[in-house]
């Protein structure tokens, strides 16, 4: 890929990086706090319980979508994932691309329980530092945006904070990599990053090279319980579920219906 023809993960990386830079001079480290006392994370120890989970996302927009929905509340979405059986939240942060912020994890972590997820494209500590403050549980660390020494000094600082990590993976090389890091719960992103493809298959092509003990996460994709069944089947434990979602009139009872294969749907 040339210069001039960057892809859609390059590009984001780019803008990242200069984000990074202009909140590190507003709001240099020192000065970061959390809101809220920190809470320990259950992230982890909800993927891990019996059955397939439902990671609902709240998300703007997307670069490949467009906006999801019109000014859509993170109050009230939040609150419908809740209802809907949801058992954590991803809240996607990215300003330039996904038009969110900081400001709506936080707004999400003071109007719910679940464990919370930030989603973005962590290149940097100080965005570990954000996370914390911003009352995240986790963190997403994109092995194709990160390369070997970087991805395991962030999976090591985001440990010591505290944070638990999703480490997401496209393709076996990835998987190797991010299981050489540490990884504990790995994310299979069926959307490829580079063009925003999906493929609802990649995750069942890389469950044969999982490492016994891994929380495996299938992400993008995914819109109907036959889907889950099929994903529980293979010892998927939980799956990262957003456009579908966040384009509904009704999200709680989407999210309902999504879960409604046999031993899944949550109790009204």
């Amino acid at each position: 890929m040339t210069p001039q023809a960057p892809n859609v993960l390059e590009r984001i990386l780019g803008e990242t990086r200069t984000e990074v830079e202009r909140r590190k001079r507003e709001q240099p480290l020192p000065a970061l706090e959390p809101g809220a006392p920190k809470r320990d994370s259950r992230f982890a120890s909800t993927l891990a319980a019996p059955g397939i989970g439902v990671i609902a996302e709240f998300k703007r927009r997307s670069p490949s979508a467009g906006a999801m929905r019109s000014d859509p509340d993170v109050t009230e979405i939040v609150g419908a994932y809740a209802r809907g059986g949801a058992v954590a939240l991803s809240v996607l942060t990215e300003g330039p691309n996904f038009a969110g912020s900081l400001d709506d994890l936080r707004l999400a972590a003071a109007v719910c329980d679940l464990p919370l997820l930030r989603k973005d494209f962590i290149i940097d500590p100080y965005q570990l530092h954000e996370s914390v403050a911003a009352g995240a549980d986790a963190v997403l660390l994109i092995v194709a945006a990160l390369d070997e020494a970087r991805l395991r000094s962030l999976h090591r600082t985001a440990r010591e904070l505290g944070l638990d990590v999703l480490v997401e993976v496209h393709d076996r090389d990835e998987l190797e990599r991010a299981l050489d890091a540490g990884a504990e719960i790995v994310g299979v992103n069926n959307r490829d990053l580079t063009d925003f493809s999906v493929d609802v298959v990649r995750t069942e092509r890389l469950m044969a090279y999982m490492a016994p003990g891994v929380t495996v996460v299938s992400e993008s994709g995914i819109a109907d319980a036959e889907q889950l069944a099929s994903l529980q089947r293979l010892g998927v434990q939980a799956v990262l579920v957003g456009e579908s979602l966040m384009r509904s009139a009704d999200p709680q009872a989407a999210l309902r219906r999504l879960q409604s294969f046999s031993g899944t749907e949550p109790a009204l």
